[in-house]
């Protein structure tokens, strides 16, 4: 059986030589002309060279490169592909790859390779073999993919590392985000959001906006900033300002999207615009104080005339008196908007404070059917406070309670130690409460639900209780609304 097949390739041996002699004889001037090493090989894949390339590709003399099969040439890494496509062309199939071989001296050398059949009397004899040599075009390649690798690299790089959040996404698919994009979303793993659909963190009323901004980019078209609501992954809700620009991501299509978080911008804007109201607010207060006090000095004046007349009951100018020095330590609370005085400090205690509230607020709440009831479970030491500023507050709390209860109700006052600093004051009606639209809004200036108010008396309160370094908390339902203050002790 061996003897056969030794016979047969031997056949096709000769086949093969009296063809090259004879058939390819005439094309040697034009093979010798061709840059590209060209040869025969055959059934076992030993080199027949047809021309001078061969030499200058492989670095061997004919004599040497017929006594060489691919096993000897071909690197390592590419023997097993080389012969899979040497073998699919005795197969009858044209065959074209890529591969290295090694030089002669050593050197690894880049070539492309086709192989296809030498069918003489419909048998397959042999193989043509055509090499050429692409180590430069290869070098090329290598270095300009090194080069898209660094660049991209250094690209990542920057992206990962930018102070803004950037997500990569293709049509709707997030395909990547940098870990200021997962901290923006309160992420942990980046697979949390890497491949989930970006509309998943928008709330519904910019979807259809967003879609039309998609297709701007998809075109092409770079579009400018736009202030959004995100959705968290915990489900809160952020304001950001969002961008996209076209980009290509793994060879594909794909957007670029540049996400910010404005929510320090937005609370900036918010107290520069509640500066700015202050500011107002105090030049009205300063304007509205004098132009009281010009007529109190008048009516002070004749009070004082009135004092030495004998029929005019001296209760009555001690009332009138009272209450025209209540005027005027309004007037000058008033003025703390536009001209902040310093405190008058001193040590005193809150019940003490609280009772005088309730004592002039009383009358007013008889009257409104309203009772106010004050209560302490432990024993509070004294605050250092200026007292007269804690009453206004006290006083404008309870007023506002009082206005909320037009059928009546009951006013508590709880008094207890928030903890060993400080203590803590809980005023708690039974009115209507205040909508939840507009708890955000209370103590601006100028923000009141009262039909005749001017919405600066929670301001005035909140501030002073700041002054004090305490804490003022509102919290509303319609069973009521609930005021926590905590002062130090």
């Amino acid at each position: 059986m061996n003897t056969s097949i030794l016979k047969i390739k031997q056949h096709k041996r000769d086949l093969l030589e009296n063809h090259i002699k004879g058939s390819l004889n005439q094309y040697s001037s034009l093979f010798g002309c061709d840059s590209d090493a060209i040869y025969v090989m055959d059934l076992d894949g030993f080199f027949l060279p047809l021309n001078p390339a061969c030499e200058r590709i492989f670095g061997y003399d004919p004599q040497r490169f017929s006594k060489l099969t691919y096993m000897k040439v071909v690197t390592v890494e590419h023997l097993d592909r080389a012969l899979s496509f040497f073998y699919k062309a005795l197969e009858g199939k044209l065959q074209n790859f890529d591969c290295q071989v090694i030089h002669q001296n050593g050197a690894i050398i880049d070539v492309n390779i086709t192989n296809y059949p030498i069918v003489v009397d419909e048998e397959i004899i042999g193989v043509y073999g055509i090499a050429k040599n692409i180590t430069e075009i290869k070098q090329r390649r290598r270095r300009l993919t090194e080069e898209i690798q660094q660049r991209e690299e250094v690209y990542r790089e920057i992206v990962e590392h930018s102070p803004d959040a950037v997500v990569i996404a293709k049509h709707e698919q997030i395909l990547f985000a940098n870990n200021t994009a997962l901290h923006l979303v309160g992420g942990k793993e980046k697979s949390e959001i890497i491949g989930r659909n970006i509309y998943d963190f928008l709330l519904s009323d910019y979807k259809k906006i967003i879609k039309e901004r998609v297709k701007l980019v998809e075109t092409g078209k770079i579009v400018d900033f736009i202030e959004i609501q995100l959705v968290r992954l915990d489900g809160e809700i952020m304001d950001v300002e969002i961008k996209a620009i076209p980009a290509i991501y793994q060879n594909e299509p794909a957007r670029h999207i540049i996400i910010r978080d404005i929510t320090e911008k937005k609370r900036t804007q918010k107290m520069l615009l509640q500066s700015e109201k202050l500011t107002v607010a105090g030049q009205l207060a300063a304007g509205i104080a004098h132009e009281i006090r010009n007529p109190l000095t008048a009516i002070k004046g004749f009070l004082q005339l009135m004092e030495s007349d004998k029929n005019v009951k001296s209760t009555y100018i001690d009332i009138i008196n009272s209450e025209m020095n209540r005027i005027e330590q309004i007037l000058s609370e008033l003025l703390l908007l536009s001209k902040p005085q310093g405190q008058k400090i001193k040590e005193t205690s809150i019940i003490k404070i609280l009772q005088n509230v309730k004592a002039l607020i009383d009358a007013q709440a008889i009257l409104n059917n309203t009772n106010v009831t004050i209560s302490c479970t432990t024993k509070i030491p004294h605050l250092v406070c200026d007292e007269n500023q804690l009453k206004q507050v006290f006083i404008n709390l309870l007023k506002n309670s009082i206005e909320a209860m037009p059928d009546g109700g009951t006013i508590n006052i709880e008094v207890d130690k928030y903890n060993e600093n400080s203590v803590m004051i809980t005023v708690s009606d039974q009115g209507s409460g205040i909508a939840n639209e507009h708890l955000d809004h209370v103590g601006q200036p100028f923000f009141t639900t009262k039909e005749n108010g001017t919405g600066l008396g929670l301001m005035i309160s909140m501030q002073i209780i700041k002054n004090h370094n305490g804490t003022f908390h509102i919290s509303s339902s319609p069973n009521g609304t609930i005021i926590e203050i905590t002062l130090p002790l």
